[in-house]
């Protein structure tokens, strides 16, 4: 262990930490508190700082985890095994933007706000929206998605080429500037999702799109959760191209109303976000004034100024905290799950009323635009029947969305929690993955305990 600090500490000087507060703080996060810290922190400032801790750990078979901010949420960042945590925060470089092709390369601890701040004055910007204010590294390691996916997508089309430090400290880029390409394997597919099990992404080569003429935004009550999703794949079917349609149930509304201060009404509510030129965001809010008027709903709230749009989509970001606040002191399990638009409405009703006859504070919201949703589960760890009731609803939830044709995880990533669900999903198909995983990381040190059961 010291031969290994003492080369770790040749590379990188003052930014290795041995803190036990600075371990503490990267074995975690928001999803799973209870991470196990790593050995050391490192803090590089270039993919050559990166490379060389790589092949510092490699000699040493030691365990490398790569960190962005933290804000994943099944445990990518725990360190089971030890080791090193790689904490890419530093790396804040914008390295190219290049606007006339609408694409930039950024390197891995830039974060979505940073990025757009810098493209103000393009024209320009990039849409996925996951909520927390995350690293874009982080960001493609887990396939991020987020509010505005309906209508630009996740990371994983959005991401046009990587530059990655291999498990031995080989440097690759993958994909190009072109905006296709037939040459050889996707290896930026491959990277993109992995959850630092195979590499440690250093570089990001982004889609970046026009910022919209206009945009409108509204918030939609319903009386009930089953005509609040029957809206949303009814405007779906009306080819109206939403930018963000993101439900919040009655027990989600009512924290946000607690947390942030507003009165909306406590009942099942559609975020909806129109983007496009004057006439036709007219026309995608009539089409949606349509749909919502036969499912019941309404009235519209709207946000049009800048200022507005953001303290309502303020709200909806924070909705994380405001379930916490609904039981202080509480733990909670946070899931997600998607499954193929006609089969959401069944899902999110079964799934409240599971809840409900269990008696949990369970709030649900997501991007149901893509069958996508979340829900918060909130537990006493003290109490051993409510955390197996906790636990049990959440396994009952992941079967239901695989029982629908859907999967169990639609932007969180497999991390540690769904590793069992994973060999659900994908059956055989998981050996393929393991042995991918094997050939690229022989040592087994890559992000290790993440994705696959341990052998």
């Amino acid at each position: 262990m010291q031969d290994w600090i003492d080369d770790l500490r040749a590379i990188l000087g003052d930014r290795l930490s041995l803190s036990s507060s600075d371990r503490d703080q990267h074995g975690r996060d928001p999803g799973h508190p209870d991470g196990a810290a790593p050995d050391a922190v490192a803090y590089p400032l270039t993919t050559g700082d990166v490379a060389a801790i790589a092949k510092c750990c490699s000699a040493h078979c030691k365990a490398m985890i790569p960190y962005g901010v933290g804000s994943s949420l099944e445990s990518q960042v725990s360190a089971p095994h030890g080791g090193l945590c790689i904490d890419l925060g530093r790396m804040t470089r914008i390295v190219a933007v290049n606007a006339a092709d609408m694409d930039v390369r950024v390197e891995a601890g830039v974060t979505r706000e940073q990025l757009n701040t810098e493209l103000r004055d393009t024209g320009l910007f990039f849409p996925i929206d996951p909520g927390a204010d995350a690293s874009l590294g982080g960001m493609a390691a887990t396939r991020a998605s987020g509010t505005n996916a309906v209508r630009y997508g996740t990371m994983r089309p959005n991401v046009m080429g990587l530059t990655v430090v291999t498990p031995s400290g080989e440097v690759i880029r993958t994909g190009s500037r072109a905006r296709k390409s037939s040459a050889g394997y996707d290896l930026t597919a491959l990277y993109v999702g992995s959850e630092g099990t195979i590499g440690i992404i250093t570089e990001v080569l982004l889609r970046l799109h026009p910022i919209p003429e206009r945009i409108a935004a509204a918030v939609v009550p319903f009386p009930a959760l089953g005509p609040a999703v029957d809206c949303v794949i009814q405007i779906l079917q009306l080819a109206v191209p939403m930018a963000r349609m993101e439900l919040l149930d009655e027990v989600q509304m009512r924290a946000i109303n607690a947390y942030s201060h507003s009165d909306h009404a406590e009942t099942p509510t559609l975020f909806l976000e129109f983007h496009g030129g004057p006439a036709s965001v007219d026309e995608q809010i009539e089409t949606a004034k349509m749909a919502v008027e036969q499912n019941g709903g309404g009235p519209f709230t709207w946000a049009d100024r800048t200022e507005d749009r953001k303290r309502l989509w303020k709200a909806r970001h924070d909705a994380y905290w405001a379930a916490m606040a609904l039981r202080p002191g509480a733990r909670m399990i946070t899931t997600d799950v998607c499954v193929p638009i006609s089969r959401l409405t069944e899902l999110i009703v079964q799934t409240r009323a599971d809840f409900d006859e269990r008696g949990l504070t369970a709030p649900i919201l997501g991007h149901v635009g893509d069958g996508n949703f979340h829900a918060f589960i909130l537990f006493d760890p003290e109490d051993v029947a409510e955390t197996a009731a906790a636990h049990a609803a959440n396994n009952a939830l992941l079967e239901r969305a695989l029982d629908m044709g859907g999967t169990s995880t639609g932007e969180h990533g497999i991390g540690i929690g769904k590793r069992t669900h994973l060999l659900s999903e994908h059956g055989d198909a998981v050996e393929l993955m393991r042995a991918l995983k094997n050939s690229l990381d022989p040592l087994k040190i890559m992000n290790p305990g993440k994705i696959f059961l341990e052998e």
